[in-house]
């Protein structure tokens, strides 16, 4: 009686295919970092101008809204127009101030002045 030999086992191609995968996800990675690298100096100074623009809105509508409306700091996100709910707000009841943050790029600080109503801090370019 004679017996077969089993075949041979193939040769063990997986952690090359693994380091081909890490390879790709890698460039994949950084491609999407250039490419918004790229983005965000083209348009850095757009984006800064709208984050600003958007986070003066934000307390200056929301401080009005709180103190001279008299509703609370969310009823007041209502006001808001489409498209801005990256802004943040927190509210500084003693000052009578209202903080809107776009986060990591601009804070903006309304006060309710006597008279003048909601006012927003100095602009400094």
């Amino acid at each position: 009686m004679a017996t077969a030999k089993p075949p041979p086992l193939p040769p063990r191609s997986r952690p090359q295919n693994a380091r081909a995968g890490r390879r790709r996800w890698r460039n994949a990675v950084l491609l999407v970092l250039v490419v918004l690298a790229v983005v965000v100096a083209v348009f850095s100074d757009e984006i800064m101008g709208r984050a600003k623009a958007g986070a003066a809105y934000g307390a200056r509508v929301t401080c009005s809204c709180r103190y001279l409306g008299g509703r609370s700091l969310e009823d007041c996100r209502k006001d808001f127009v489409p498209g801005m709910s990256m802004v943040m707000l927190s509210d500084d009841p003693e000052k009578k101030a209202v903080t809107a943050r776009v986060p990591l790029l601009s804070r903006e600080t309304a006060t309710m002045q006597p008279g003048a109503g909601c006012v927003l801090a100095r602009w400094e370019d």
